[in-house]
């Protein structure tokens, strides 16, 4: 294995975690994303979804797949979440220290997957 190899699999292990948290735990990832449930706390299940298991999902597919093609699909979906964010950070005036840096280390993941795994496509 390559240094880039061990690196990936670290981001997988990274992602799946968070997704872990996501889903196993969402009133707690709910509270650290200053979020909060409706009248049929529909939010819940978001976050369990959108927040967790996709995640999870995303990291153990790219495991197990374990092609330079999977990591990048993998960098894609954090570059997604980096720009949604950035997005939002500007046109919601939702700019704090918590919304950059999840935006910083989900550009920064991002980068990595595709720029390091892309010559392998």
């Amino acid at each position: 294995m390559t240094a880039i190899d061990y690196i990936n699999f670290a981001v997988a292990i990274l992602t799946i975690a968070l997704g872990l948290m996501g889903w196993l735990a969402p009133r707690w990832t709910m509270e650290q994303l200053d979020m909060q449930a409706g009248p049929t706390n529909m939010a819940y299940t978001e976050v369990s979804a959108a927040s967790g298991c996709l995640f999870v999902g995303l990291g153990l597919g790219a495991m197990l797949i374990d092609q330079p093609l999977a990591w990048v699909v993998v960098g894609l979906a954090y570059a997604g979440a980096a720009t949604g964010r950035v997005t939002s950070i500007f046109r919601d005036n939702a700019a704090s220290r918590q919304s950059w840096t999840f935006f910083g280390c989900e550009a920064a993941l991002a980068a990595w997957l595709i720029l390091a795994n892309i010559g392998g496509v």
